[in-house]
């Protein structure tokens, strides 16, 4: 998967491609490998090769944990914390923007499913409610549209960016 981030005020282009627990991320000239060999939600353990001197080679591993909220993302790395914002360009952008209202923000339980497949909806109406940390946190529609599925259901544990509701928003 290839996209474009902006990360210290500067935009770079950004390659991941994953097989099984392996990753490789090249960024500029750079390229590294990983693997993965602990991952609880958010919170993962890379283990990486690197040749040493006299060619053995060493290998180190890496505590990780990630977010993101939409098209801003966080990476905290050995203790170094990195922000950065995936661009994204017109059609997609709006689009990005109108799924993560549909997903929630913080780790939560679903504690109520509102709507239905095929049911009109109008925008602020509220989809799912949400409960985190004895709150009760709402998913409501960005905008008036028809539900084109329901990707969640009552009693189940969804995480930041995950997307609960499909919409089809409705023109004129």
């Amino acid at each position: 998967m290839r996209f474009k981030v902006l990360l210290n005020e500067q935009e770079a282009e950004v390659e991941v491609t994953r097989q099984g627990n392996r990753l490789r991320v090249s960024y500029g000239d750079q390229t590294y490998e990983a693997t993965i060999i602990h991952r609880d939600g958010p919170h993962f353990v890379l283990e990486v090769e690197e040749e040493g001197p006299q060619g053995f080679i060493c290998r180190r591993r890496i505590r990780a944990a990630g977010y993101q909220d939409g098209d801003q993302r966080q990476l905290w790395a050995n203790g170094r914390l990195v922000n950065y914002r995936r661009l994204r360009e017109g059609a997609a952008a709006a689009a990005a923007d109108h799924a993560a209202s549909l997903s929630p923000s913080i780790p939560a339980v679903v504690s109520e499913v509102l709507v239905s497949v095929d049911e009109r909806v109008s925008a602020g109406q509220k989809l799912i409610l949400l409960e985190s940390m004895k709150m009760i946190l709402p998913i409501q529609a960005p905008y008036d549209g028809v539900v084109t599925a329901v990707n969640c259901q009552v009693g189940q544990a969804v995480q930041p960016g995950q997307l609960l509701v499909d919409l089809e928003e409705e023109t004129g």
